[in-house]
């Protein structure tokens, strides 16, 4: 429990939006595996589009914002 406690204090090795990128692409990929599994099965899986556009903008945004900041920090230590 106490390196989960770590990853919320301010200096930490985690990166918060690195993991929530890749934890939001994983269940897209999760997601369009069992549609793809489902419709071989000739089963219909209803995605809403509005749930996965959310799920793409958390995914680009979390790593945007993340190889931003990893842009910038290189540009100021120069």
């Amino acid at each position: 429990m106490n390196k989960f406690a770590q990853i919320f204090k301010r200096d930490n090795d985690w990166n918060e939006k690195t993991i929530l990128g890749f934890l939001s692409f994983g269940i897209m990929v999760f997601v369009m595996m069992v549609d793809l599994v489902t419709g071989l099965w000739s089963h219909h899986l209803p995605i809403h589009q509005f749930t996965y556009n959310s799920f793409v903008v958390v995914t680009l945004g979390s790593f945007g914002i993340s190889g931003f900041e990893k842009y910038a920090s290189i540009k100021n230590n120069k």
